[in-house]
């Protein structure tokens, strides 16, 4: 064996070992959230108090559980899940048995015997058979395989069992990633297959130009970042420069004085559906608002304004507390050639704050010198 060959078998198995691991922890993270789901179902159906609890049972059991990740939206998600994917049943409980294997736990058992019943009679109230036989169509196990959970999370609204079922295995087919997935569900694909004279061509076409996913991918799922009792700010990857500028801003308006104090790097949020992550949020003990900062590391674009817009709104409507100043947003751009500087200002009817965030908020100058400058360093 010559040293080129040492490299490549311990590189080959890095890889593959590390493939491995991360469809391992999709899979189960996947099966967790159908558990879940099942879980409930199974208490609103039979549970001896279930009347104690009623239409607050997910608010409840979200509040005793307290575990990152389990809020009431997102257990109704799985509940959602639970009932759209029902073939799950018997991957769910062989994944339990070798579980159960190795740590014979009652609880575990007694899903298992549960499991094993719905699995052999194949019947459920809440599941009509058209749902069924459309799941049918891929298998659970290349589902729980090839799909991350936050795939499913834009499969689950899609109420048509058939169309369904055409962005599952499309999705699969062509390796998208979970963005891949949400464009061609909104530029409808589906009913663009359906009216194309061609549909083969077209279907080429798009797999030929979509957004692959990769395995690494999984892990910057916020489904899977909580899972793993992970933070949000570990796994929610920037590129060097991006998040060099971001840690270095952070510490650049503090030390300005002029009244920002820190609340959060890589800040969370969730509008409808979809998970948002704003670089920073601050907020200004003078102006008596929120700042929020996007930094991005290319040119301008609309969608960048539109989204730090939409942030401002969520903030107006969501956290924003009586006496406080509408929220500003302050967006940073640089193509590595040029800074560029935009505020976006809530709409407001105090034109003394409006007037009165260009004196305490920095210069567009002061900020595009801060970018230049961290940029020659970098």
């Amino acid at each position: 064996m010559n040293f080129d060959v040492l490299v490549n078998n311990i590189q080959d198995t890095h890889t593959s070992l590390q493939q491995s691991a991360i469809k391992a922890i999709n899979k189960h993270l996947t099966i967790r959230n159908w558990l879940i789901g099942f879980y409930i179902v199974e208490f609103e159906q039979n549970g001896e108090d279930r009347a104690k609890y009623g239409e607050k049972l997910l608010d409840d059991l979200a509040d005793k559980l307290d575990i990152k990740g389990l809020g009431a939206r997102n257990l109704k998600l799985f509940r959602q899940f639970y009932f759209l994917y029902p073939s799950i049943v018997q991957t769910a409980s062989a994944q339990l048995k070798d579980i159960n294997s190795r740590l014979n736990k009652k609880t575990i058992s007694s899903t298992l015997t549960n499991l094993e019943f719905r699995s052999n009679t194949n019947s459920n109230h809440h599941i009509d058979n058209n749902s069924r036989d459309v799941n049918n169509a891929l298998s659970a196990e290349i589902l729980t395989s090839k799909l991350s959970f936050s795939h499913f999370t834009l499969l689950l609204p899609i109420k048509e069992e058939v169309k369904r079922s055409f962005y599952e295995m499309q999705c699969i087919q062509g390796n998208w990633s979970v963005s891949e997935l949400k464009r061609q569900i909104r530029t409808l694909y589906f009913e663009r297959s359906g009216m194309s004279l061609n549909p083969e061509k077209l279907s080429f076409e798009i797999q030929e130009g979509s957004e692959q996913f990769y395995a690494a991918d999984i892990i910057k799922s916020p489904f899977t970042f909580e899972f793993l009792g992970l933070k949000a700010k570990e796994v929610v990857y920037e590129n060097d420069l991006e998040q060099a500028l971001v840690d270095h801003l952070e510490e650049f308006l503090i030390e300005l004085g002029h009244g920002f104090c820190f609340e959060a790097k890589q800040k969370r949020i969730t509008i409808g559906d979809e998970y948002f992550f704003i670089d920073l949020v601050f907020y200004h003990r003078i102006l008596k608002c929120h700042v929020l900062i996007e930094l991005k590391t290319n040119e301008v674009k609309h969608e960048h304004i539109g989204q730090l817009k939409t942030y401002i709104n969520y903030f107006k409507k969501e956290i924003m507390l009586p006496g406080d100043n509408p929220p500003v947003g302050l967006l940073l751009v640089t193509d590595q050639n040029k800074a560029l500087v935009e505020y976006a200002v809530a709409d407001s009817d105090i034109p003394l704050f409006v007037s009165k965030y260009v004196i305490e908020l920095p210069s567009k100058e002061q900020l595009e010198i801060f970018i230049k400058n961290e940029l020659k360093q970098f």
